[in-house]
């Protein structure tokens, strides 16, 4: 993993002023690269990589050039089955210059144009120039793991890995997208492409850029997670089919992300897929005793240490575990924010942060984390939820606007997605200051792309949950902010077993009652992880942690939040209504408040999240 940036003008050619501009937006990276730092200048480019070294230490700097120097590429993240695709290219007669990973990516190009994007299995955002035919070709890789922010300003494309080393650019001007700040508030968090910055963009998990010599830009995607239509689902196989094949493409998952030249460990939460990830690891390499890693809440309601110590001593694994206290939160909280580069709906990001800081005191660069089988095979309550609904046994009340707003949403007026946006509307708007509420019908995210609904049409209702919890809450906040942005903060590398894109694609097509069956949710891991899991992992309740939030910080009585939640201070900035903050002050306040999660929000901390925001970038 590394941090990649770089700009391209249009109209003329790169002179010394954009030899320091580019060196500016590197060092903004090097949180992501600390190993070594290069910029690159030649005709209109400007190419900037700060590396953090995995495979091929030795010759692996990038930019790295093809055999003619024709192409010059700049990866960000691993390409994990590189020697499979490295012998292919060899056998055609291709030659390579580094036992780097993403060194395949400029053969490839050589061999296919751009049409080799989905014979990756990795996690990347890449961009790759090429001299002769002036073309800037920028990828994302198919989950989203790996991010890539650009815009256009006067004639120029500016990119990077963060929006931090874009802003570093002098004709980037700073301007707050209030639509990103709605859609934070509305759902789990931001949805690419918005930003938190105006006419800055996130590239889509699966789509490419191209940029030719004129400037014109072509975006396409190259993959999604298509479920079948009802009429395209075939008759199942035997159970025990998909057990073994799931088992079979995991245990493959995992060699592939095991592939480092420098020590690597997992995270441990005590739950049922970080676990499944260390147990398979020890059932792969029995003689091997890796380093697993673990944050302990001091409040016995929220340790699950009595897990992470079975699965440890069975994995054979050191436990490495962080005691995380609530003052850490707000010890945490702004560089948190400044590293995801938005405000959040939670604290949890400051556990995240602390246990990247923990894996790197303990000199280890690649971490095997458990995300994306929740929203791959019905782990939240949501999809049990909408089991009940099917038996009448929860009910679903509804008006004609929020029947409207389905329909405008999901294409179906009977989904229910966390909560009654016509209810939360009124919400929004109260809390909004008179200014934003003026032009509310502008910023309201609802009215701008949330997502594509004809990948719902006439999809089984689990698959079409499945499909929006990935696009609205793994890709861009899991993954993201959560994910890439904590652990790279503290140059560590985050691998996920579970979105290996084999896995995912194979995940298509296993039969929903498979998933969820009956209520029991994650049922096909839960089969094949009974194969090598302790019995009391498997069984045990899904356990949902759910940080400290604003009304902790309340107490705590801290000035910078005391600051930022002030009167004068929210009345000045103008996003909020100051009565409504001081309302929601008392009443988070009171003894015993405390919020549902997840089918209420902690609004204040959002409004505290923010107020970090504009402190860190405005």
């Amino acid at each position: 993993m590394c941090g990649i940036c770089g700009f391209v003008k249009y109209n003329e050619i790169i002179n010394e002023e954009d030899g320091l501009i580019i060196q500016k937006m590197n060092k903004k990276l090097i949180h992501r690269g600390p190993d070594a730092q290069d910029t690159v200048l030649i005709g209109r480019l400007a190419f900037g990589f700060s590396r953090l070294s995995i495979i091929g230490l030795e010759n692996g700097m990038q930019p790295i050039m093809n055999e003619d120097d024709r192409l010059m590429l700049i990866c960000n993240g691993e390409i994990f089955n590189y020697i499979e695709l490295k012998e292919s290219l060899m056998s055609k007669g291709h030659h390579f210059k580094t036992s780097s990973d993403v060194e395949v990516i400029l053969h490839m190009y050589e061999e296919y144009g751009t049409e080799f994007l989905n014979e990756l299995n990795g996690q990347f955002a890449f961009a790759l120039y090429d001299k002769k035919e002036e073309l800037l070709f920028c990828a994302r890789d198919q989950m989203g793991i790996i991010p890539f922010f650009y815009t256009v300003v006067d004639d120029c494309f500016i990119f990077g890995s963060e929006i931090k080393s874009i802003l570093e650019h002098p004709a980037v001007v700073k301007e707050v997208d209030l639509v990103g700040l709605d859609q934070i508030f509305t759902f789990a968090g931001l949805i690419s492409p918005r930003t938190m910055f105006k006419n800055i963009n996130s590239l889509e998990n699966g789509h490419l850029l191209l940029i030719d010599r004129k400037g014109n830009i072509t975006k396409q995607e190259y993959w999604d997670l298509i479920y079948p239509e009802k009429e395209e689902i075939v008759e199942p196989n035997p159970e025990v089919y998909y057990t073994d094949q799931l088992e079979r493409l995991f245990e493959n998952s995992i060699n592939l992300r095991l592939r480092t030249d420098v020590p690597y460990g997992f995270y441990l939460s005590g739950g049922l897929d970080s676990s499944a990830i260390a147990m398979k690891i020890n059932q792969l390499y029995p003689e091997v005793q890796n380093d697993a890693f673990s944050i302990d809440f001091v409040e016995s309601e929220l340790s699950e240490t009595v897990y992470q110590n079975i699965i440890a001593q069975k994995s054979n694994s050191t436990l490495n575990k962080k005691t995380f206290y609530s003052s850490d939160i707000s010890d945490r909280l702004r560089l948190s924010i400044y590293h995801s580069e938005c405000p959040l709906k939670e604290t949890y990001n400051t556990a995240s942060l602390s246990l990247s800081e923990l894996v790197k005191s303990k000199g280890i660069k690649v971490i095997l984390s458990g995300e994306g089988a929740d929203e791959l095979f019905a782990g939240y309550v949501g999809y049990r939820f909408d089991r009940l609904r099917s038996m009448n046994l929860v009910q679903n009340p509804t008006n004609s606007i929020e029947k409207e707003l389905r329909i405008s949403l999901w294409g179906d007026e009977d989904f229910f997605y966390e909560r009654n946006f016509s209810e939360f509307d009124e919400v929004k708007r109260s809390l909004y200051s008179s200014e934003l509420n003026s032009i509310y019908e502008e910023i309201n995210c609802i009215n701008h792309f949330v997502i594509d609904k004809s990948k719902l049409q006439n999809r089984d209702i689990l698959h079409k949950r499945s499909y929006i919890d990935y696009k609205l809450r793994l890709v861009d906040h899991l993954v993201s902010d959560h994910g890439d942005r904590m652990a790279l903060a503290n140059s560590i590398e985050v691998r996920y077993p579970f979105l290996d894109k084999n896995l995912v694609e194979f995940s298509r097509e296993i039969p929903v009652d498979l998933k969820l069956n009956e209520l029991t949710e994650k049922y096909i891991i839960k089969k094949m992880a009974e194969r090598f899991v302790p019995s009391s992992v498997v069984e045990r309740e899904k356990f949902g942690f759910v940080a400290p939030g604003s009304a902790y910080l309340l107490g705590r009585d801290i000035d910078y939040i005391n600051e930022i939640l002030s009167y004068d201070v929210i009345k000045k900035q103008g996003f909020f209504n100051p009565d409504q903050v001081e309302l929601l002050k008392k009443q988070y306040s009171e003894e015993g408040f405390s919020i549902n999660v997840p089918f209420e929000s902690d609004l204040l901390i959002t409004v505290i999240t923010f107020g970090i925001f504009l402190n860190e970038f405005f």
